[in-house]
């Protein structure tokens, strides 16, 4: 996996040295590229953040307060730096149902919500069941992330006012076309090339920044007629404000709030934690699932608490801040104090900047985002596992990411239990020690799906009056195989015959002691026997056995 994604980011041109980045701690030049990164996804966040705020139907400003507080807070007590958190558009699809049919202020109790609920996975430290993702479900999420995003630009090539806010986000629209599309195209065009050309010539100054610059102060001076940040909305307001949710505070509002809360924490989570992931491949950290968890859920709780309308991890704007050199703390911070500076004082500068320079950094961002060996290792890899990847890549387009991974890891865990499943079988010899005995050895591990497959290995009635199953090669997991061992027991018995264990490991023998299936012969080389007056008091056996 990590060759796959380093693939895809570390090896670009003028990616710099993020490993050596981070160890290099904070430093006046080292600052200098913080902040300018932090300034690089500022500006990447604003239209973004507006975008998804009509997607959730809500007014602008309540995304970007959204991006501030969270993108702030994470900053400061997230479990990676250099990861960027923000308003998103996983979060704001759920969001539009209840704010269409509740209202705002419901969306703000349910934000506060779904923070505790985050707050309580970091403090049961659920987050590191994250490494039960497998790597194809990783690659299928970067591919089919890489598509939303690519796909997300597109409303930027609508003619500016033509789209409707239903209440259930932007709809409709016409498509640019002639000379102004062509300009779009074509400032989108060299947005991608300053920003390909510009590390071959320095890497003081962060290419997707000189990209935006170099096309907005093109537009602007020679007046070109272009969409630009302010034909979304403005972007104009004050600090965001303490507000209680103006909802009742009885049962009938939990039952409405409470829904939605579980789902939106599980999709930042699972987003989030990805995102973590990712970005530990790309700087060569490890750890901090469970510390970012409860992260989201204080930054959560707080928006809410503020007018903003949550948020999680955003893995466009982690990979523009890593790119650009952002590698600590500082530029998390950074972009989200710019971004309040956008508000509060910049506001009729940055509403200038033409979305097409924006859309250029995100196209650069699919490219980079896109796991492109992942098309050519589906040939070599298991044909589950590039069922996998395609399959995550196509729910997570046409559905969303929670839905994606959590597909993905039920086909990968069943894949996994049918093989497993198939490995069961045994090896049948003559005891040396018990004249006459036949001994079974055990290959491969048994658990409920090989339950089956372990019984039809016993010739019961051929099999000679005292038979040894040796479990040296094999691990007994969970109740379904103590009862496939109880059962083929039974059936011995019931042929008068007496069966014995060996070579348990002590785990499983503890396990299978504490059911009161077995007793020990020996401390040395252990036979376990079936006691067959347990089943006999328990009621599993008849009384003739």
């Amino acid at each position: 996996m990590k060759q796959a994604l380093l693939a895809a980011f570390a090896n670009r041109p003028g990616m710099p040295n993020l490993k050596q980045s981070v160890e290099a701690g904070l430093n006046p030049a080292q600052i200098g590229i913080e902040l300018l990164a932090g300034l690089t996804v500022a500006l990447a966040l604003v239209p973004e953040a507006v975008a998804f705020a009509f997607v959730a139907g809500v007014h602008p400003l309540v995304g970007l307060y959204a991006a501030f507080m969270v993108g702030l807070i994470t900053a400061f007590i997230g479990g990676r730096p250099g990861m960027i958190s923000g308003a998103t558009g996983a979060l704001a699809v759920v969001m539009v149902a209840l704010v269409a049919k509740h209202g705002v202020e419901y969306l703000f109790a349910t934000v506060v919500l779904m923070g505790l609920i985050q707050m309580l996975a970091g403090v049961m430290r659920w987050g590191k069941f994250i490494r039960l993702v497998p790597h194809p479900v990783m690659l299928g999420f970067v591919n089919g992330l890489a598509i939303v995003i690519f796909l997300a630009q597109m409303g930027q090539f609508k003619v500016p006012g033509s789209m409707e806010n239903t209440g259930h986000g932007m709809s409709g629209g016409d498509w640019l076309s002639g000379a102004e599309l062509i300009t779009m195209l074509g400032l989108v065009a060299l947005t991608m090339a300053i920003i390909w050309v510009m590390p071959k010539l320095t890497k003081a100054i962060p290419a997707p920044l000189v990209g935006i610059g170099v096309v907005a102060g093109l537009v602007i001076f020679a007046g070109l007629d272009v969409p630009r940040v302010g034909d979304l909305a403005s972007i104009k307001g004050g600090l965001p404000s303490f507000h209680l949710p103006l909802v009742p505070l009885n049962l009938a509002t939990l039952e409405i709030i409470l829904p939605y809360a579980v789902i939106l924490a599980a999709i930042g989570l699972i987003e989030s934690l990805l995102t973590l992931n990712l970005v530990g491949e790309m700087t060569g950290k490890r750890g901090g699932a469970s510390q970012e968890c409860f992260a989201q859920g204080v930054a959560n709780t707080v928006t809410g608490f503020f007018g903003g309308m949550g948020g999680c991890a955003m893995i466009g704007q982690s990979i523009i801040n890593v790119k650009s050199g952002g590698c600590t703390r500082l530029a998390g911070i950074a972009a989200a104090l710019f971004l309040l500076g956008f508000i509060l004082f910049a506001s009729p500068l940055i509403e200038q900047i033409p979305l097409a320079a924006l859309v250029g950094v995100m196209f650069m961002v699919v490219i980079g985002t896109f796991a492109w060996n992942s098309l050519t290792i589906l040939r070599k890899v298991p044909l589950t596992d590039a069922f996998v990847i395609v399959l995550v890549t196509i729910v997570t387009v046409k559905y969303d990411l929670a839905m994606a991974v959590v597909v993905g890891v039920i086909v990968s865990a069943l894949a996994y239990s049918w093989n497993n499943a198939k490995r069961i079988h045994a090896n049948t010899r003559e005891s040396h020690s018990d004249a006459g005995a036949k001994v079974y050895e055990i290959q491969g591990p048994l658990f409920f799906g090989s339950c089956a497959g372990f019984s039809e290995l016993f010739d019961i009635s051929n099999d000679p009056d005292v038979v040894i199953v040796d479990f040296a090669d094999s691990r007994v997991v969970d109740q379904s195989a103590l009862q496939a061992i109880e059962a083929v027991a039974l059936k011995y018995e019931a042929a008068g015959k007496r069966i014995k264990l060996r070579h348990l490991s002590h785990d499983c023998h503890r396990l299978l002691t504490r059911a009161g299936h077995l007793m020990v012969d020996s401390d040395d080389d252990p036979d376990y026997e079936i006691a067959v007056d347990y089943g006999v008091r328990t009621g599993i056996l008849g009384e003739g056995h």
